[in-house]
């Protein structure tokens, strides 16, 4: 028996018309046709939205991301984007949340498990096809996706929550997503997060804010939430953070020097500094 796309809204990302499954395949009235991967996710990546050949992040990046948060070190930000999300979404009847960046599907599989989500419509995207591949192994319930931020394929207006965890945002292509109360939530590095590595790693640290909203609110959303958590995990192991420098920017970012310092540690007491930003659509004057 082939494996049921859960998701109802999804589209074309070829001509935008509704795709309904065939068996084994995704397909709109022009005859466009997207297979399911035998681990039961689907590619909806047009070749025309390749940055590269092998796009997003790597196996090797996907790996040690997964061992890393299988490991329960940042469980606390998984718990308040849970406790969030079950606030906001409370009295939502059959609610679509997307994962706009949803990497190895950590973060997603453990939103699945909230009460507000019992009979959601959960949408997990990512341009990376290993990270979607080790995502789809997670929770056979969730429909994943291989797809970008700049096209997401679901129907306008069917769209309750984005969230976008430590990814890249458009809110000019999210906007069109959402329903009428539709929100996006965004959780982001605060200004202290890994601290303790970037000093080791990086000649000088840069202490920045997160990054402004002017693009949010040109596209006329308005901040109506902001919180955030720091802690300080379990002190790493040598192979946890070689896995975080692998899992991250900062290993293709680190100075030669930093790499070696990096290397030659066995163990490391970070800070996790973790900013989450709820944003809906300013109602119409």
């Amino acid at each position: 028996m082939p494996h049921q796309i859960a998701a109802q809204n999804l589209i074309c990302p070829l001509d935008q018309l509704p795709l309904s499954q065939v068996n084994n395949s995704l397909c709109c009235p022009s005859g466009h046709t997207f297979d399911l991967a035998k681990q039961g996710y689907v590619n909806l990546l047009p070749v025309q939205k390749k940055r590269s050949k092998d796009p997003g992040d790597s196996k090797e990046m996907v790996l040690a991301r997964q061992r890393y948060l299988d490991a329960g070190i940042y469980q606390p930000i998984s718990e308040r984007l849970n406790q969030i999300c079950q606030q906001i979404l409370a009295d939502s009847i059959e609610p679509c949340v997307i994962d706009a960046g949803c990497g190895e599907g950590y973060y997603l599989n453990r939103l699945a498990s909230i009460p507000a989500l019992a009979s959601a419509n959960l949408i997990g995207l990512d341009i990376s096809k290993w990270a979607v591949q080790a995502a789809s192994k997670r929770n056979k319930k969730i429909t994943w996706l291989v797809g970008t931020n700049a096209q997401i394929p679901v129907q306008p207006n069917s769209v309750d929550l984005i969230v976008c965890t430590f990814g890249f945002y458009d809110f000019a292509r999210f906007k069109p997503l959402l329903k009428a109360n539709g929100m996006v939530l965004l959780v982001e590095s605060g200004e202290e997060h890994l601290i303790e590595l970037r000093e080791l790693i990086y000649p000088e640290v840069q202490r920045s804010n997160v990054p402004d909203l002017a693009a949010a609110y040109a596209e006329g959303f308005e901040l109506v939430d902001q919180q955030s958590i720091q802690f300080k995990p379990n002190t790493l192991n040598h192979e946890q953070v070689t896995d975080l420098l692998v899992m991250t920017p900062h290993l293709y970012r680190a100075s030669f020097e930093g790499k070696q310092k990096a290397a030659a540690l066995t163990e490391l007491s970070v800070t996790a500094d973790v900013v989450y930003r709820l944003l809906k659509i300013k109602p119409k004057a």
